[in-house]
């Protein structure tokens, strides 16, 4: 029976890499999975022609993750990495039939349901209900998107929320945001809390007490783990400016079910949160603290999340 449902080709495709699957019927083909450097490619369509040049055949169906502003599952541009992909393009090239394109967001809200347990990490406990949740990606860029359940599935609305304003909260956050807008000429999530904005942040630390700010963020991670006084104020501050950002979200589609953080970022810095007083800061919301203690927020350690995702969103349209 498995051997004659569609063959689908799934991807998930960050502002760094590019990873690759085939599926059938909402579940990867083990040992199809391959990851590739957007670095060392042109564009999308390079990469799909050698990944599809190393299989035996050739999928009816596919579906992508990408990090950037989707228009009608047709067309898309790769906000970090400044790759332009067209759906029709795609099929037209690859001689695939159906082609699906999925802000990576949507695509790892379409996973959550069938993740185990083992690749969740308890943040907050809180006290879970209904079926509504919000993932959060916190990389290369910003985004978050609500996964809310409808007869049969779920619907995963594409956003840019990494865009949006930095919620902003006391004498500091101000201070940064001034200092944002002079050099970006907006003050957003993503300039503060996507990997590059780890570094400003650090800049603007460093700046604020008369260091060199050039530091990339790995350097910031090791110089935090070392006990660095400057890295332990920018991590304090990164963390609160999570929760901030992350109750604001919450409270549009109040995700009784789960917050979910996902991407390398937002790995980094699970450590710390306890440590930094993120539920101190995201439950502090006043008239709707006693909301806040009730959403579950959950840390994901699965990297190949967004593929199934993918393979889902693709069996759900074949049902």
């Amino acid at each position: 029976m498995i051997a004659h449902a569609p063959l689908a080709l799934v991807a998930d495709t960050g502002g760094t890499n590019t990873r690759m699957a085939l599926a059938r019927r909402g579940t990867l083909i083990a040992g199809t999975t391959t990851r590739f450097r957007n670095a060392d490619y042109p564009g999308l369509d390079s990469i799909i022609a050698d990944y599809l040049s190393q299989q035996r055949s050739l999928p009816d169906c596919a579906a992508f993750a990408l990090a950037g502003l989707v228009e009608d599952g047709r067309r898309a541009d790769m906000t970090n990495l400044g790759w332009q992909v067209d759906a029709t393009e795609i099929a037209r090239a690859s001689g695939i039939r159906q082609v699906h394109l999925l802000n990576d967001l949507q695509a790892q809200g379409h996973a959550l349901q069938g993740l185990p347990d083992s690749h969740l990490r308890p943040i907050l406990p809180g006290q879970p209900s209904g079926d509504t949740r919000l993932v959060i990606g916190l990389g290369t860029g910003v985004n978050a998107a609500p996964v809310y359940p409808v007869r049969g599935g779920y619907v995963v609305p594409a956003s840019e929320a990494g865009h949006m304003h930095l919620p902003l909260r006391g004498v500091l956050d101000y201070q940064l945001a001034d200092w944002l807008v002079a050099r970006r000429g907006v003050a957003s999530v993503e300039d503060v809390l996507a990997g590059a904005g780890l570094e400003r942040l650090y800049a603007f630390h460093a700046e604020m007490a008369g260091q060199h700010g050039g530091v990339d963020a790995a350097t910031i991670m090791a110089q935090l783990e070392a006990g660095s006084p400057l890295a332990q104020e920018v991590g304090r501050h990164y963390v609160h400016l999570l929760a901030q950002s992350a109750a604001s979200l919450a409270l549009i589609c109040l995700p009784y079910a789960g917050i979910y953080l996902i991407g390398g970022v937002a790995r980094a810095f699970a450590p710390w949160m306890e440590r930094f007083g993120f539920a101190e800061v995201f439950h502090d919301m006043g008239r709707m603290s006693a909301v806040m203690q009730r959403f579950p927020v959950k840390l994901v350690e699965d990297d190949y999340a967004a593929l199934q995702g993918c393979a889902s969103y693709l069996a759900s349209m074949q049902t």
